[in-house]
Parts: structure tokens; C-alpha cells; sequence
């Protein structure tokens, strides 16, 4: 019997997803792609109602969509609240539809949980925010249960790794990587390439 436990205990699987809109999905994958235990980052499409909706459609605000990141992780790395401390402390989830100059409800703050565990999670930490004033305003981060996840296209993965030099990138997305390496260097992939500053 206890054989038999600790083979089921061994197998289980400890990759699970999590699904984030925090503004421009440029930004918050290659703040993800950054952490130790993140196996996948995949940006795309979710919340709205159309299906297939392209990036031009996303653009113009009508399809409901947000632009968001599929999260692949490894929980025994990384777990999903340490996941909910790094989005919350890499955009603004205080302002409605919208993040800086991208305005926009595909811009919006969403937390979108794929079990119950993750929706515990998201409203006890949003809870805790703002009990805390931590953000000088309350959350308008909505948590809603996944619904179909579009992949965007091809062009759009690994954007910013692929375009720092690009103007967006280097005065939007710089800033929030310089933030979370100075912030969570403990849970960097290349800890030992990032110092505080």
C-alpha cells in the first residue's frame, strides 16, 4: 500500500498554468520569461466573444478580449501565489482599462483562474492589497474563471526579447525587467547575471 502511495505521490504532475492580463502582453511576457520555474510563456487572446480574434481585431477594442500570457510552470519551483506577487508588482492594477498610454479594455487587469484553488488565491491576495493600501487606491483587478485561450501570432512570442532595441520596448518594458530583477532576484532564472542596483 504505501508502495503504492508514494508512486502516486511521484507521478503526479506539478506543471500547471496560470492566465494574466496586465496590459500590453509584450510587457508581462518578458517579465515572466524572466522566473525560475516558468517552463512556457504564451501570449494570446481570452475573455471576449469572438472566436480567432486576430491581433488587428484585439487592437480596436470591439472583440472584449484582453491581450493576456498562458503561464506553463513547474509548482514545486514556483507557486502560483509567488506568480500573483510578481504580476501585482509589475503593472498598475489600479487603473481601469488601461496601463500608462495603452488604453484600452484588452489593456485590462484580469486575473483568469483555470481551478478553485487559484481564484482562493487571487481574492485573498487582492484582499490583502488592499486591507494593506498598498497601492495608495483600490484594485480594479477582475478574477474570472478561464475561458477559451487564443495563441497570438507568431510574431508576437518572445517580443521583447527579440526587439529591446525597439522604441516601446526600451522605454516601457526595460523599466519593468530593471524593476523585477532589482525586486525578485531570488527568483530570477540567471540569478547570478543580476545584481541589485
Amino acid at each position: 500500500m504505501t508502495s503504492t502511495i508514494n508512486l502516486l505521490n511521484n507521478n503526479r504532475p506539478t506543471q500547471e498554468s496560470a492566465i494574466f492580463a496586465g496590459g500590453c502582453f509584450w510587457c508581462t511576457e518578458a517579465v515572466f520569461l524572466e522566473l525560475e520555474g516558468v517552463l512556457k510563456v504564451e501570449p494570446g487572446y481570452i475573455g471576449g466573444q469572438t472566436s480567432n480574434p486576430t491581433y488587428n481585431e484585439i487592437c480596436k477594442g470591439t472583440t472584449g478580449h484582453a491581450e493576456a500570457i498562458k503561464i506553463t510552470f513547474d509548482s514545486q519551483i514556483i507557486s502560483f501565489g509567488e506568480l500573483l506577487e510578481v504580476f501585482f508588482a509589475t503593472h498598475d492594477p489600479t487603473t481601469l482599462n488601461r496601463q500608462g498610454n495603452d488604453i484600452g479594455t484588452q489593456y485590462r487587469s484580469e486575473v483568469f483562474y483555470t481551478n478553485e484553488n487559484q481564484k482562493a488565491l487571487a481574492h485573498k491576495y487582492i484582499e490583502l492589497l488592499n486591507n494593506k493600501f498598498t497601492f495608495g487606491k483600490p484594485i480594479v483587478t477582475m478574477v474570472s474563471e478561464a475561458s477559451h485561450f487564443y495563441n497570438a501570432e507568431d510574431y508576437h512570442h518572445n517580443y521583447y526579447n527579440q526587439n529591446k532595441s525597439q522604441g516601446y520596448c526600451s522605454y516601457v518594458i526595460t523599466p519593468k525587467i530593471d524593476k523585477l530583477r532589482n525586486k525578485f532576484q531570488s527568483k530570477l532564472k540567471n540569478k547570478n547575471e543580476h545584481t541589485n542596483r
